[in-house]
């Protein structure tokens, strides 16, 4: 915007306006710029005049929290870890029943007196009694013996895949389910293998009758410990326990029996008595013979 003018007459009546010259611009920023210079001198004079010690300390310092940070963050994690590694670690130290070894012994003993898994047994004395009988008898005793490690892998494996997945259960752990879990399907796997040997087609079902036979057999077994146990209460109430007229009988009993033995200890003073009256002693017999002495 230009200046303001001073009004001039001339000398033929017209008036005109001189411009006077307009005031330098104002730069604003000056004295931000200014500061900004005097910061970084100021600084600079402050760095220059550090002594490099300072450098060192806080170094030091800056290190010392770092490692007390990650010595402190690689504890909580060891403790983790011995914590979870403790955690159910002995429920996944699986071994293979008995059965399993009795079987290959079965099956040794079949093979070597000839039996052969693709000829099937003719008659029935080798339908009962024979080799594939016996092999049979003791693949299905063999899976029955599996089941509880069976269901007890199915069981946990839901859990197991979920702690793993949250970051919940230790490597040690994760490896010793994993082994265990290898480790029946395994035996699962070469039980079918073994059963189609035995009968083809039976793998198919072979599995399913195990579980039926193991339950049938829990049921008794359980029936049976419950029996022996109520039989046990009943014989320790019977013992402790007396109706009133048991306890009159066994009171009277015990009195009778003392009576009886204090009418023999009379009879037994009265034998006593006896028998020294009846010695034929005479009287003063003891006296005349002091007498004499």
């Amino acid at each position: 915007m230009s200046g303001t003018g001073e009004a001039t007459v001339d000398p033929d009546g017209t008036t005109t306006f001189e411009e006077t010259a307009s005031p330098p611009p104002v730069n604003e920023s000056a004295g931000d710029e200014g500061f900004e210079g005097d910061e970084e001198e100021i600084l600079e004079t402050v760095i220059k005049g550090m002594d490099p010690v300072w450098y060192l300390i806080f170094g030091v310092v800056i290190a010392a929290v770092l490692v007390f940070l990650y010595r402190r963050r690689k504890k909580a994690n060891e403790i983790e870890d011995d914590f979870f590694s403790n955690l159910d670690v002995e429920k996944f130290n699986l071994k293979l029943p008995s059965e399993v070894d009795e079987y290959d012994t079965i099956k040794a003993k079949c093979e070597d007196a000839g039996w052969d898994p693709t000829e099937r047994p003719t008659g029935p004395a080798a339908q009962s009694n024979g080799p594939h009988r016996v092999l049979a008898q003791a693949l299905m005793k063999r899976a029955i013996a599996d089941i509880p490690i069976v269901t007890h892998i199915q069981k946990e494996s839901a859990g197991m895949n979920r702690l793993y997945s949250q970051s919940m259960c230790s490597v040690t752990q994760w490896r010793s389910y994993q082994a265990a879990e290898q480790l029946v399907s395994a035996e699962v796997e070469e039980v079918r293998t073994e059963a189609d040997l035995v009968e083809p087609g039976w793998s198919q079902v072979i599995w399913r009758q195990a579980m039926q036979y193991h339950q049938m057999l829990k049921e008794r077994h359980e029936q049976e410990t419950k029996q022996v146990e109520e039989a046990t209460r009943k014989r320790q109430e019977n013992i402790t326990k007396l109706s009133p007229e048991e306890e009159k009988k066994q009171k009277e009993a015990v009195a009778e029996k003392a009576a009886a033995e204090l009418i023999k200890d009379e009879e037994r003073k009265n034998q006593s008595k006896k028998a020294f009256s009846g010695s034929g002693l005479k009287k003063g017999f003891l006296d005349k013979n002091s007498k004499k002495k």
